[in-house]
């Protein structure tokens, strides 16, 4: 069976490596636009970008992995079109015949519309080896960086430009930060965290434009406020990459549609990772992490061999910020109630749903991080008094 794996990211390399650890002989060809083989994308925005990691150890395999396992990397190819009848993926160099085909194509950046100045020299995203290249030697000392957008991407990048030196302000149009992520009690700690580094953050504003004439020189507020800036950010999120997708007919909802066990509308192709969404009880789900990139991608390779699983998601994500690590067990969605407990340099926050634990997120906090990421893949959820009131959180388990 001859295989084709479109998008050459994290969840490429994982599902690749699947596919031959469960004994698939058959031709493995991975085709990523990138000049680069699969990567990892965290590190872009933290380490890699202070200059703390260098591209051999930000690669996911060494070179001489994929020519031992026999699989074709085609990399700076651009897909152009999945020919579904002739089962056939074209390329600006190429077509590549498949008889199975995976599609991890991963996400792109959102950016303010060109009226909005957002494709003017000087505004940068994060999301790739180019984007970094391009920003990393704007991260001069001394310089002003405007970032737009108070997410994770736009807060860890807030916080690479602090410790570089620069000075930082973060503008987030939403009542507050992670407003769509996480609740206001780990907002809160985030905030403090910046603001005793020196980042300025304004919150509940709406962005009028970037401007300059040339090149960004400043972000304009819908208050009437100027922001000089040296250089701008945009961190407000991504969105699926599903145009080759939609043009090929495949259901989209969400990200590429796909069903339990990661197969897309049409039976020979496969989708996994950001740029899919699949069912769950509370409808259609995409996540964006590396824990779901490796687990589906993982579970769509034994599929594509015929095993037959449901994908069962375990989400856990971290963000790494100045020198605090945030870890997030579980997923927040529709949660009723929080429950804090204090830590010595951050804490943990603790959600729950109809009565049960959903979520955790822990600042600083790793020992409050691993038992709760045990009682919610485990299915148990000690009452929220109890968690509130545990001298030793170890007793829960």
């Amino acid at each position: 069976m001859n295989i084709a794996i479109l998008g050459a990211g994290q969840a490429a390399a994982s599902l690749a490596a699947r596919l031959r650890a469960l004994g698939h002989g058959g031709p493995i060809t991975v085709i990523g636009d990138e000049a680069a083989p699969p990567y990892q994308r965290p590190p872009l925005s933290k380490a890699y970008l202070l200059g703390q990691m260098d591209l051999d150890r930000l690669t996911l395999r060494a070179p001489d992995w994929w020519a031992d396992q026999n699989i074709a990397l085609r990399l700076g190819e651009t897909a152009t079109a999945i020919d579904r009848d002739a089962r056939v993926v074209r390329t600006d160099r190429g077509e590549y015949p498949y008889d199975r085909l995976a599609l991890t194509l991963g996400a792109r950046p959102r950016r303010l519309p060109a009226a909005m100045g957002g494709e003017m020299p000087g505004v940068h995203v994060v999301r790739n080896l180019a984007d970094i290249a391009v920003l990393r030697p704007a991260l001069a000392p001394g310089r002003r960086l405007v970032v737009i957008g108070g997410g994770y991407i736009g807060l860890e990048a807030a916080a690479v430009a602090r410790k570089l030196g620069l000075a930082v302000t973060l503008v987030e149009a939403a009542p507050r930060i992670l407003g769509r992520v996480a609740a206001a009690e780990t907002a809160d700690m985030i905030r403090d965290l910046h603001r005793t580094h020196g980042v300025e953050i304004i919150e509940g504003v709406d962005i009028a434009r970037i401007t300059g004439d040339t090149a960004a020189n400043g972000v304009a507020l819908a208050d009437g406020r100027h922001l000089p800036a040296d250089l701008v950010i945009c961190g407000i999120g991504v969105s699926p990459e599903t145009a080759l997708a939609e043009a090929a007919g495949l259901e989209i909802d969400n990200g590429i549609a796909v069903d339990a066990r990661g197969r897309t509308s049409d039976p020979a192709v496969w989708a996994a990772g950001d740029c899919a969404s699949f069912p769950m009880s509370r409808g259609r789900l995409r996540l964006e992490s590396v824990g779901n990139a490796i687990d589906m991608a993982e579970a769509v390779a034994a599929n594509m061999l015929g095993a037959g699983a449901d994908y069962v998601p375990k989400p856990w994500f971290w963000s790494d910020q100045f020198d605090a690590k945030l870890q997030i067990a579980g997923l927040n969605l529709g949660y009723d109630r929080v429950v804090t407990r204090p830590g010595a340099n951050g804490g943990s926050v603790w959600y729950f749903r109809d009565g049960g634990l959903i979520a955790v997120d822990a600042l600083n906090d790793p020992r409050a991080y691993m038992i709760g990421k045990r009682l919610i893949e485990a299915g148990r959820s000690p009452a929220p008094e109890a968690i509130a009131e545990a001298p030793d959180l170890k007793a829960l388990l």
